[in-house]
């Protein structure tokens, strides 16, 4: 009776393993594209295949302005681009504060990535939207306000309905078995976004502008892209499906309405253009390489910067 118990839990805590992947998968290959306009020529197809990211946990809305808004017009500026923000124990960017656990950084950012979705679903969904309704983000969108709390609170309370108050009715498993399982489910889909969209961006060769004294960048857009964005494992076919074309991260960051699928065949077009203008195209051959270059990053941004010391005039 005991052992049977046991090895039926080991199987839910598989497949709770099993939906992690495909929680990521999901907001890799489908949510990602559809929430860009890319996934269909139809707009309510990817209005609707976008709010998978609500039957998976999240909020579409503030998915689409952290991420479409924020990260991808100020792609690594600092105090602009939300994916590199100072995040307590975790420095990002060459001009966040510097903090002396920061140090140590490159070992411990890896087990805080498996958190990245449980805290989105639990904390961080109701202070962005909060955040994006007082600095007016909400309204720039041309969105309602009142329906999109509706909708983040309705959905949250729909998945963790199906995911958590269900297996609790139908099961003989106590609330810390499910949410044991719950917790591994995200922690394994939080880490495999992690690794995949930080490389791209925060990883050794890659570039931090900033905008001069009247607030303006000395590059375009397009080029501003090329500084700041990296791609790895092209030749990894099937890593790259399973990951949505996201190594394929240059491509995607000029061409963010572009269906995935079609990078691959643009890639080579891109490559020779930056060439062509003597611009970088940055790209690492394989996703390893791309880690252990995030991780070289990670500890050079752990280090405590020089203190620049102010040269006296004598009169």
């Amino acid at each position: 009776m005991i052992s049977g118990l046991y090895s039926s839990y080991a199987i839910f805590l598989g497949l709770c393993a099993v939906m992690g992947f495909g929680t990521a998968g999901i907001g890799l290959s489908i949510m990602h594209d559809a929430n860009h306009g890319a996934y269909s020529t139809k707009t309510w197809k990817n209005q609707l295949l976008g709010y998978s990211l609500n039957l998976v946990g999240g909020h579409s809305f503030n998915w689409k302005v952290q991420h479409n808004v924020l990260h991808h017009t100020y792609t690594n500026i600092h105090d602009a681009d939300e994916d590199i923000s100072p995040r307590g124990v975790l420095r990002m960017c060459p001009q966040s504060d510097w903090k002396p656990i920061h140090k140590y950084q490159h070992f411990y950012a890896w087990f805080l990535y498996g958190l990245l979705t449980f805290v989105w679903i639990i904390f961080k969904d109701f202070v962005r939207l909060i955040k994006y309704q007082k600095d007016g983000m909400v309204k720039k969108q041309k969105a309602s306000v009142i329906r999109e709390w509706v909708i983040l609170i309705l959905t949250k309370i729909i998945y963790i309905g199906y995911v958590f108050v269900v297996p609790l009715y139908l099961t003989s498993f106590s609330f810390a078995q499910i949410f044991l399982g719950f917790f591994v489910m995200h922690y394994i889909a939080g880490f495999i976004l992690a690794i995949i969209f930080q490389p791209a961006h925060v990883i050794e060769g890659t570039e931090y502008p900033k905008p001069d004294l009247t607030g303006n960048m000395e590059n375009s857009w397009a080029v501003h892209q090329m500084h700041t964005t990296t791609n790895f494992g092209h030749r990894e076919k099937l890593f790259s499906w399973y990951v949505g074309g996201l190594n394929y991260q240059v491509e995607h960051h000029l061409f963010p309405t572009i269906c995935h699928v079609h990078y691959r065949k643009i890639a080579s077009i891109v490559k020779k253009t930056a060439e062509e203008f003597g611009l970088p195209y940055k790209s690492k051959d394989t996703f390893m390489q791309a880690l252990r270059a995030h991780g070289r990053l990670l500890k050079e941004l752990g280090q405590k910067p020089p203190v620049m010391k102010l040269a006296t005039v004598k009169i």
